[in-house]
């Protein structure tokens, strides 16, 4: 396997990773699937509906905090915590793990 601080590939990977880098790829996609897949891109990440929640007011600020750090308006990080978690991509970190 492949190590760096980044990416782990393994063989397949790297030499896959490897063509791909010296051109000897190209792509299939057509212009017409190309526009499918840019809309129901759109469609997956268009925020049309809106939401009420109440919570604490020490949370709120725990979470406009991040948010500033982060440089990202406090409702778009509650949306990506919520869209994390829900695709099961929001991993709970422990203190000391």
């Amino acid at each position: 396997m492949i190590h760096d601080k980044k990416n782990t590939l393994d063989r397949e990977e790297q030499s896959l990773l490897d063509a791909l880098e010296a051109g000897d790829y190209q792509s299939t996609l057509t212009p017409e699937r190309k526009a499918e897949l840019e809309s129901v891109a759109a469609g997956t990440f268009k925020k049309d509906k809106r939401i009420n929640i109440r919570i604490s007011h020490r949370d709120l600020l725990a979470i406009q905090s991040r948010a500033l750090r982060e440089g990202i308006p406090y409702q778009t990080l509650v949306s990506s915590i919520i869209h994390k978690y829900l695709s099961g991509s929001l991993v709970e970190v422990r203190p000391g793990s």
